[in-house]
């Protein structure tokens, strides 16, 4: 199995503005994605960026980046360009790894990888899950929950708690265990070509309600393999209270 990881990075964020650049013991966010990634068995990680800075910073760490455009809408839309400027063909894999996760396993990218290679003939993506076993987590919007069917393909991402109980589960508990719900983990793979038509494919109405871009794939009749996770993924960046957080682990 050979495959590249990609690790999308905008300088702009609402909510923690320079965010790839956010230092994390003397080394910007990025690169410690980056520097993560690298264990896997990739053949190559590649940050595509939107900020000569952004690359630069890279750079200094060894760490290879592309400028990209900074117009894109989406992760995805970028890393469709970056498939692009590496001539990536159709049906090598891409990973996409989040630039604010720099904790992430290099076990679980592989398994994306893995998973996504061994389903290439029913599906276009594979993503990453694990189980659920806080009742606070199930009625978090903030936390993205994913239904499969009995091939562990995703019939369903919602910030709903799914799936819901017709008679109800008792105060601070998730019943019943199986089948347990599962928290979706913001990882995928996806063969390059279908990469380059995702950006190309309309929104679709559930992806606007729920915000969940990976809804549009299933709107369109796509297919994306859940790999099940024994552990919870390291914490990753979203705002300023999540990079002290995660700054303290470092230091």
């Amino acid at each position: 199995m050979k495959f590249t990881v990609l690790i999308p990075a905008r300088l702009a964020s609402t909510r923690l503005p320079n965010k790839p650049l956010a230092d994390l013991g003397g080394v910007p966010m990025v690169v410690r994605v980056a520097q993560r990634a690298a264990g896997s068995a990739a053949r190559a990680v590649v940050v595509a960026a939107d900020h000569e800075d952004i690359v630069a910073a890279c750079r200094a760490h060894g760490i290879t980046a592309l400028l990209t455009r900074n117009d894109h809408p989406t992760g995805s839309d970028r890393l469709a360009e970056a498939c692009e400027l590496l001539g990536l063909a159709g049906t090598d894999i891409v990973v996409n790894v989040q630039g604010d996760e720099p904790l992430i396993a290099p076990g679980l990218i592989d398994a994306c990888a893995s998973l996504l290679s061994e389903r290439a003939a029913d599906c276009v993506m594979s993503t990453a899950a694990h189980r659920i076993h806080a009742a606070d987590e199930l009625d978090n919007p903030n936390i993205v929950k994913v239904v499969l069917d009995a091939q562990s393909r995703a019939l369903y991402f919602s910030r709903a708690a799914i799936p819901w109980w017709r008679d109800g589960r008792s105060a601070g508990q998730i019943v019943p265990d199986d089948p347990a719900p599962l928290r979706h983990m913001g990882i995928y793979a996806y063969q390059a070509g279908f990469l380059r038509r995702f950006p190309q494919l309309p929104v679709s109405p559930l992806e606007r309600i729920e915000a969940l871009e990976q809804l549009r794939v299933l709107w369109h009749g796509e297919r994306i393999a859940v790999h099940v996770s024994d552990e919870q993924p390291g914490p990753g960046v979203d705002t300023p209270e999540d990079l002290e957080r995660v700054q303290a682990l470092f230091r």
